[in-house]
């Protein structure tokens, strides 16, 4: 053969996971550790990618070597597909190298038809099993392989237990089995116009097909680009040996922790369904049982079964999911990977492992995704309020949290709702994958049905959101738009908060406060801290803001936007006076009554920050941003101002530009009206000097940041008013205090004529916000209007302003960066963009030797913590 796509899980191993896909690797990994693995066999990666690349074809080369390795599996496990006397039956699942849970397909029991259902009829004594495990077959090849409704098999069992007056699907019999096989049969011929194929073969090309389609269905682009995966990864299909947890009441099936994935408690933690498959146990059709109950129930799988849990964390050196199927009493492994888990228990984790000696710090600080502590920053239940409330009812507490929202009962509905700025509670019966984008829109997750271990718990946990499950006493009438418990009844305009620790539901709005670091979090922290190179900075316009960054870490401020100061009372009165000024005795005017108030808030930041470093950024958007548009507010301010209205509105009229974010802003305003910078330079050294004399020892050095510079001969034009302005000030005072002059790099001729400005630069911030705008050509403000289309296209991975453009705009940070050094060995160069809190563009700029990023509070100790995992990997580089 030319080139291999397909493994057995003997010949695989755990470092062939871009090959074999995290499932496969895994598989071949516990297999070579002896463990009760199906024997299966895995179709690569590599196989996806080249789907796709012959137009979303298996090749024949590839289809021949399926050929090949089922007759292996075959001969392995002595049975035949489709064979009379001893039938093999297959799960096909998905595989891709980064844990995807629920966003790709999987189909049981395939193989199945009539003749073979017949025969595993008869050889097993038990009919029903038989036939309840086709009718599963059909209805998921419909969904997964045509499209074909999964609500409406739901609504055919239903009606049959109706017909048959039972209430539970483990009441129907063997015949109840046969009538919703043909039932199923029935609706899929209705809606496709042919027959469900007997073919074994065919079924499973089709399968593995509609695998390798779904690594593009829209949930797994979605949670691609939430997890930073790239498509060219592709997924691998493994293809297994069906092993039977519905053959009876010695036959189950389960999903455990090593431990627990909500608080991290070093203890066994899952469920399992005796009598049931894999996908009830996910979907929370039924209510499960703890695993510690399967000590009673099957004595022997369960000893078995914790030896091989602890072997599988010792061997991995990560907390482990695991999926497992009993059959017959014996236990049978089918799948372990790296367990999802809430960031609380990510850390606790953590902390216990390197206390037990499993690992060592580094190893600890991989084992969190930066983007997990999120979760831990953001506000809990006020106490008091919490203390006051009263449940309406008590669920599970599936993802922790606090949440609170008006109830809403469709993804489509909470995405609908959350783009108006509203906070929603998605409620729903059970999620499914489908409903990821609503569960992401939502500030938390309500559902009736499911356990722990449901699509809505681990879904909700990966994400950092909070959930409650398996709300039984709960009754929903989506179709009214309303559920009902405990006698009341809720609809959309009504209030429930959620609070995923205790899985407490309350009838009302409870309010929030602040988190707190404290306990695990400090301590992992403080290795993230040691181990980091980045400094992390904040981006802040007020002392609170600055307060909070310095409480979750913040070693300076990066980037102070003046402009936001302008916003409020009478300084917006100032700066419309300095706008609508004729002359320049009106214009000193307004300037005389700024700089005392830019000096109070520059002032009340110095001290916010107590002597960290803090770079201030001059006016930067162009002044139409502060005057108003409407005839009604124009004649408003206007009343004000003592003006005419037609005379404001000629003013704001000239403001106007055709491009105004590549027009008359930034320094470019200095340029044009000198007191600007004046008036912001008097406001920055007198604050840093009355701060100085009030706190000796902070000795406050400010950084005065100059935006949109794109020549030396420009540079040098505004240094000159903020240097002859700020020596006035420091002389008149008989003060000797340092002071910083540098610039924005955002302009892409800063960045290749960077070697020029650092001749009078002190220091370089790269403003990637508007370097990628200004590369790319697209307008941040109105992208999000196209770039869907460009994800769908994988045209782009990511949206540019979210995730930093490495080979395009990073190239430009790097030539800047190289070009600034050549010229002043010492320059100091960060970012201040929205790039900076983002893990991947941490690592990025790690690599180029930068000396920090600055982003804003909340993502102060997620930068942190990329830092820290950014100068692990570049080490190894």
């Amino acid at each position: 053969m030319d080139k291999k796509y397909v493994y057995l899980f003997n010949e695989g191993n755990a470092d062939m996971r871009e090959l074999l896909g995290g499932k496969g690797a895994n598989l071949a990994e516990m297999s070579s550790l002896g463990m009760p693995v199906p024997n299966g066999f895995t179709i690569t990666t590599e196989a996806c990618n080249k789907y796709y690349e012959d137009g979303e074809q298996i090749s024949d080369e590839i289809r021949a070597q399926i050929e090949e390795y089922l007759g292996m599996l075959e001969k392995e496990t002595g049975k035949k597909f489709g064979d009379r006397e001893n039938p093999l039956l297959v799960s096909v699942r998905s595989g891709a190298r980064a844990s995807m849970p629920g966003m790709m397909d999987t189909i049981l029991n395939l193989g199945i038809n009539d003749v073979v259902a017949a025969t595993i009829a008869e050889k097993t004594g038990n009919e029903r099993f038989a036939y309840d495990s086709y009718r599963r077959f059909i209805q998921m090849f419909a969904d997964v392989v045509k499209g074909l409704s999964k609500k409406r098999f739901e609504e055919i069992i239903d009606e049959v237990k109706a017909e048959k007056g039972k209430k539970d699907d483990l009441e129907l019999d063997a015949e109840d089995m046969k009538e919703l096989v043909a039932r199923f049969k029935e609706f899929y011929r209705a809606e496709l116009g042919e027959d469900f194929p007997t073919d074994p073969r065919t079924q499973m090309m089709e399968a593995i097909e509609a695998v390798f389609r779904s690594w593009n269905n829209e949930r797994a682009i979605y949670y691609r680009r939430q997890n930073d995966i790239p498509s060219d990864w592709g997924t691998a299909v493994n293809v297994q040996m069906m092993v039977f947890g519905n053959m009876g009441e010695d036959c189950g099936t389960g999903v455990a922790f090593t431990r627990n994935p909500a608080t991290g408690e070093n203890k066994l933690y899952g469920e399992f369904l005796m009598n049931a498959q894999g996908e009830d146990v996910v979907a929370g059709v039924r209510t499960p049982q703890k695993i510690d109950q399967l000590k009673e129930v099957s004595p022997t799988a369960y000893e078995q079964f914790v030896d091989i849990c602890s072997r599988l964390e010792n061997h991995y050196k990560n907390m482990q999911d695991m999926e497992f199927t009993i059959e017959n009493g014996k236990l049978f492994m089918l799948q372990t990977r790296n367990g999802k888990r809430t960031a609380q228990a990510a850390l606790k984790v953590a902390c216990d492992m390197v206390d037990e000696g499993l690992i060592n710090t580094d190893e600890a600080i991989m084992m969190v995704e930066p983007q997990q502590l999120d979760a831990l920053l953001h506000p809990m239940f006020d106490t008091a309020e919490l203390k006051a409330a009263t449940p309406i009812t008590t669920a599970l507490p599936a993802s922790p949290g606090a949440a609170a929202g008006t109830v809403v009962f469709s993804a489509e509905e909470a995405i609908e709702e959350a783009a108006k700025g509203r906070q929603v509670i998605l409620v729903r019966l059970e999620t499914s994958p489908e409903d990821i984008q609503g569960m992401a829109a939502a500030q938390g997750i309500l559902t009736v049905r499911g356990g722990m271990t449901s699509h809505a718990a681990v879904v909700a946990r990966g994400m950092g959101a909070c959930c409650v499950s398996g709300a039984g006493d709960i009754t929903i009438d989506e179709e009214a738009g309303t559920f009902t418990v405990g006698g009341k009844t809720y609809g959309r305009e009504d209030w429930i908060s959620l609070d995923g620790s205790t899985g407490n539901v309350y009838g009302e709005k409870i309010s929030t406060v602040p988190a707190e670091i404290t306990g695990d979090f400090e301590r992992f922290m403080e290795w993230a801290d040691a181990r980091r190179r980045l400094k992390i900075r904040t981006n802040a316009d007020t002392p609170r803001d600055a307060a909070q960054a310095v409480e979750f870490g913040a070693e300076g401020i990066g980037l102070v936007r003046t402009e936001h100061m302008f916003f409020d009372g009478d300084k917006i009165k100032a700066i419309r006076e300095m706008i609508v000024a004729k002359n320049d005795d009106q214009m000193e005017a307004a300037l005389a009554k700024l700089e005392p108030l830019q000096q109070e808030d520059f002032e009340g930041i110095y001290e916010a920050m107590e002597g960290r470093p803090v770079t201030i950024r001059y006016l930067d958007p162009p002044l139409h941003e502060f005057v108003p548009h409407t005839p009604e507010e124009i004649a408003e301010l206007a009343a004000e101002m003592n003006m005419d209205a037609e005379e404001l509105q000629a003013v704001v009229d000239s403001l106007h530009e055709v491009n105004p974010m590549m027009g008359h802003r930034g320094s470019r305003l200095d340029v044009s009206n000198p007191g600007i910078a004046r008036m912001q330079t008097e406001a920055v050294i007198r604050a840093a000097i009355n701060i100085n004399r009030k706190h000796p020892d902070w000795n406050v050095v400010p950084e005065i940041m100059l935006p949109l510079i794109g020549d030396l001969k420009e540079l040098k034009y505004v240094k000159k008013m903020v240097t002859d302005t700020a020596d006035k000030i420091l002389a008149e005072e008989g003060v000797d205090m340092d002071y910083h002059v540098g610039t924005m790099i955002e302009v892409p001729r800063a960045a290749l004529k960077a070697g020029e400005l650092a001749e009078e630069a002190e220091f370089f911030s790269f403003g990637t916000n508007d370097l990628t705008q200004l590369t790319f050509g697209f307008s941040r403000d109105d992208a999000g209007k196209f770039l869907p289309e460009y994800y769908s296209a994988k045209i782009y991975e990511n949206d540019p302003f979210a995730r930093l453009d490495q080979t395009g705009v990073g190239e430009l940070v790097a030539i800047a960066a190289e070009r600034g050094r050549k010229t002043r060995p010492d320059i100091k160069l960060g970012i201040c963009g929205e790039h900076g809190g983002d893990p991947a563009s941490i690592e990025f700029v790690d690599g180029l030797g930068l000396n920090y990023v600055s982003c804003s509070p909340y993502r102060v100790p997620i930068a942190r913590l990329a830092a820290a995992q950014a100068t692990i990997k570049n080490e190894k580089k």
